[in-house]
């Protein structure tokens, strides 16, 4: 990894972000097309084109997800339970009410919090499985009060989903699953076929394809957010164990390629004893050839002058996830303000966050964290406003809405209300 000293190196340079870029879009397109017009039959068509197996069903049965779960065995289901009260406990927090405003003689202003009635949850494969965020997409869902849960993930050549992910839909409360992955998945819960049900607002990340087509279908359904590769930012101060946050920045640089893991310390001794870690881990690790060419390509170790000069130089990056590995972490909360999820302390590691602790690990990327949030019970309704006025309320303010409607040049509108009270219009 590169060491970079703040004020002596082009911002350009420590911030930038080498991601390998592919030019999916007209793929995408056509994959969308394909699933609109030929609805199960091209998405078994793209089955046996990307994931190399032959289906004769999409749906999941009751007796394949018994089958996984069965698999997935019963010390590991007992972690899926424990993390997902986790969760629910840590989400219910924020459940919104309905609203009145009713201090105005004759005006009831209101809002109503109403779940969204069918989502589509997209839980990648590949290269892992993740069943963690089956349960981070689906739970808020639940709370939400969303009537229909409706999954996609690819199968495997052997036509079946991995038995992780089957355990942790049965536990978060998944309604139905559908082995299908990819650009294709995302056409489907869009626009339906004839077993894949239309969505209101798909939820998950993925690879290029995935994005891509979510980018695509926004307007037809709703989205969450474009995600793209995992980050990780590291505040260390001169007493952080070099070991450990070695560790911490290799967890993230072992999701993909695209990756990127950075520390920003005020310590040139933790900084150089980090490097010289990472490769020491890196040699350890079976992911060893995809953490190296994150690490090469995008990790990096940013020396700063002072601890608030390193929160600013983490708020410039916005990172997915930060980690504060400092004597004092809650002294330095108030300064942050661009950060997906933030852990503090030398004893919160990352993927404590991914896995368990209880709030969500589907945030925002590339910076996005300037304006974006993590996913919560909010992506999951929607909000209905309503008013009610009395004659005589209307009567005290209609000529100031008339007022209003005419300095835009909309006549009719102020008739609309003028009507009411005036005679000669």
């Amino acid at each position: 990894m590169k060491i970079y000293e703040l004020g002596k190196i082009r911002d350009e340079e420590i911030f930038a972000r080498s991601t390998a870029m592919s030019d999916v879009e007209d793929a995408v397109s056509e994959i969308i097309r394909m699933v609109r017009e030929k609805g199960d039959e091209a998405l078994k068509e793209y089955s046996r084109k990307f994931d190399h197996v032959e289906l004769s069903e999409l749906k999941v049965t009751p007796e394949e997800i018994g089958e996984g779960v069965t698999k997935a065995g019963s010390d590991f289901l007992a972690i899926l339970k424990e993390a997902a009260s986790n969760i629910e406990a840590y989400h219910r927090h924020q459940v919104r009410s309905d609203y009145l405003v009713a201090d105005k003689p004759g005006e009831i202003l209101g809002q109503r919090i109403l779940p969204l009635e069918r989502v589509g949850v997209y839980v990648p494969g590949g290269t892992a499985a993740y069943p963690s965020t089956v349960l981070m997409d689906v739970i808020p869902a639940r709370i939400a009060g969303v009537k229909e849960i409706v999954m996609t993930t690819p199968p495997g050549k052997d036509g079946k989903v991995n038995p992780y992910i089957l355990a942790a839909a049965q536990v978060a409360g998944v309604t139905t699953i559908f082995k299908v992955g990819g650009a294709q998945a995302v056409a489907a819960l869009a626009y339906g076929t004839e077993s894949v049900p239309r969505v209101d607002k798909i939820i998950g990340p993925g690879n290029a394809f995935v994005a891509e087509a979510k980018k695509q279908v926004f307007g037809q359904v709703g989205i969450d957010m474009i995600a793209g590769p995992s980050e990780v930012l590291v505040i260390a101060d001169g007493n952080s164990n070099p070991a450990w946050v070695a560790a911490d920045l290799l967890s993230q640089a072992e999701h993909d390629r695209n990756a990127s893991a950075v520390l920003v310390t005020d310590s040139k001794e933790l900084a150089e004893a980090v490097r010289k870690e990472i490769e020491v881990q890196l040699q350890k690790l079976p992911r060893e050839e995809i953490a190296r060419t994150s690490i090469e390509h995008n990790g990096r170790i940013i020396l700063a002058h002072s601890l608030e000069e390193a929160v600013e130089t983490s708020n410039r990056i916005a990172p997915e996830h930060l980690e504060v590995c400092t004597d004092h972490p809650f002294d330095l909360l108030p300064l942050i303000r661009n950060a997906g999820s933030v852990f503090l302390g030398r004893f919160d590691p990352e993927p404590l966050g991914d896995y368990f602790a209880g709030p969500n690990h589907t945030l925002p990327t590339g910076g996005t964290a300037r304006f974006y949030s993590p996913l919560g019970v909010d992506d999951f309704v929607k909000k209905m406003q309503f008013t009610y006025f009395t004659e005589d309320a209307l009567k005290k303010d209609y000529q100031k809405v008339a007022a209003f409607a005419e300095k835009e040049g909309l006549e009719a509108h102020a008739r609309a209300v003028k009507i009411r009270f005036e005679d000669d219009l």
